[in-house]
């Protein structure tokens, strides 16, 4: 038996496990993350108990702290199914003793095992969470564990996965999220196959597409709107009649005119075909959305949902998931429109302040110029004007005077040992914060006064995990 099956068998015991407590129970409340994987696994999961009878409250947290538990506790559940967070407070859960069920994918923070909590987590089982299976994914499991009728639910699983940033090192979903993908797909939910990976296939103009092609940035295109649009003329692709043409409304000739261009344009510009390669991968469309809507493509559909959740709008993008394509996704779009503009403007502000190197690490501060609850994003897409070498850390004030941090790193820098969550969570804990999350991207809240403390900590630990071949100079 392989890994990979050995962690399937092991989850699929431990939502068994969890599946009689939660069919004991009346009403549950469900705890949930602010990003796009925290609002799919809490839809998978409240849909599931409404399907069965079970009231279920959904409550979402940026962070799970000591206050965030208390507030829980206070409520005097019945039962709390936390989904995508909860596996890094598990002691502490424990010892409020809060009847629960934890299904997350971030790394624990205890392996010891609690009587009154059930423990579904791929780490447990000797897996990956940072690329195996999201949280959305142990929410789906569990789910399916509860009905086979769940099996429709798939589809908001793989819209997690892609939100988590699961479909990136590889350019696609590995692991455990296949066999999910496989379950929407004989639902005929949802299809998946090759194509080129720029944001914005079902709603951007092509040339848009292009002019924010952040991964891999393209030299002489990305940034710049004029350079987009000659590049496709020359190519003699028409931009528009009555409306811009979107790629979904280019043919497959046009596609593949498109693409080979971009290739050559890349290496002219003195790309290496491997980053180039990023430009085509597998896209998932989910087949009863309509047509030239964020909700047609997995990756336009998380980044939606994070426009609500980042903002304090998490019932709205819980509301689209569980089907309301009224309000809720007008309310959503809008809401997304300000999330764009929001990131162009931090984009611009990280521009303006630099990022400052250190040994192993690097990072900017926004202070209060961009939202702590969309640094981390922020951080992602300023990667491409940082050092690929090193990870990158972003700061940002919150707004009850602590500070947060972000943490990014590269798949390339995974592979030589880097370990965001590891070090992230000592590092915070040292100088009396809290962090965690996944060995690619993590995050932590730290007093204020702590940060060059907390840098010096970081740069030490990021030392040590990499090897002294991977070290710059």
């Amino acid at each position: 038996m392989n890994t990979e099956e050995q962690t399937y068998d092991g989850l699929i015991k431990a939502c068994l496990g969890a599946r009689e407590a939660i069919l004991a129970s009346r009403e549950a409340v469900v705890v949930s993350h602010v990003d796009a994987d925290g609002l799919s696994s809490a839809a998978i999961m409240c849909t599931a108990l409404g399907r069965i009878g079970i009231d279920a409250n959904p409550v979402f947290f940026k962070q799970l702290d000591g206050s965030a538990l208390r507030s829980i506790a206070d409520l005097n559940p019945n039962l709390t199914i936390f989904t995508d967070l909860g596996s890094g407070m598990i002691g502490e859960i424990s010892e409020l003793d809060i009847p629960a069920v934890v299904a997350d994918h971030h790394r624990p923070s205890q392996a010891g095992k609690h009587s009154q909590i059930a423990h579904i987590n791929p780490h447990l089982a000797g897996g990956d969470g940072s690329i195996q299976i999201s949280g959305a994914g142990c929410a789906y499991l569990l789910a399916r564990s509860l009905s086979p009728a769940n099996k429709d639910l798939a589809q908001l699983a793989v819209v997690g996965a892609v939100g988590d940033l699961q479909d990136q090192s590889q350019r696609r979903l590995v692991g455990l999220n296949r066999r999910i993908l496989s379950d929407a797909q004989e639902a005929g939910l949802l299809a998946f196959g090759p194509d080129i990976r720029l944001f914005g296939r079902q709603t951007r103009p092509v040339w848009k597409m292009l002019e924010y092609c952040q991964d891999p940035f393209l030299p002489g295109l990305s940034g710049d709107e004029e350079a987009c649009i000659a590049f496709l003329k020359e190519l003699g692709i028409r931009l528009g009649g009555e409306r811009w043409r979107r790629w979904i409304d280019l043919d497959q000739g046009e596609k593949s005119r498109v693409a080979s261009a971009l290739m050559r344009h890349g290496l002219r510009a003195g790309l290496a075909s491997q980053r180039l390669e990023r430009l085509v991968g597998e896209v998932y469309t989910l087949l009863l959305e309509r047509e030239g809507t964020e909700l047609r493509d997995a990756t336009e559909y998380s980044t939606l949902l994070n426009a609500t959740a980042r903002y304090g709008h998490s019932r709205i993008g819980l509301a689209v998931l569980m089907g309301d394509r009224d309000q809720a996704f007008e309310d959503a779009q809008r809401l997304l429109g300000q999330h764009r503009q929001n990131l162009v403007n931090g984009i611009k502000l990280v521009r303006e302040v630099g990022i400052t190197p250190m040994q192993r690490v690097q990072f900017f501060d926004a202070g209060s110029a961009i939202t702590d609850t969309i640094v981390g994003i922020v951080a992602g897409l300023c990667f491409q004007m940082a050092d690929r070498s090193k990870p990158l850390l972003a700061f940002a004030d919150t707004p009850d005077g602590c500070l947060k941090v972000s943490a990014r790193g590269t798949m390339e820098l995974v592979h030589v040992g880097l370990d965001l969550s590891s070090a992230i969570s000592r590092s915070a804990q040292a100088v009396g914060g809290v962090g965690g999350g996944h060995n690619v991207a993590a995050g932590a809240t730290i007093p204020p006064h702590k940060k060059m403390e907390f840098l010096e900590l970081m740069d030490r630990a990021i030392d040590a995990q990499m090897p002294r071949q991977a070290k710059p100079g």
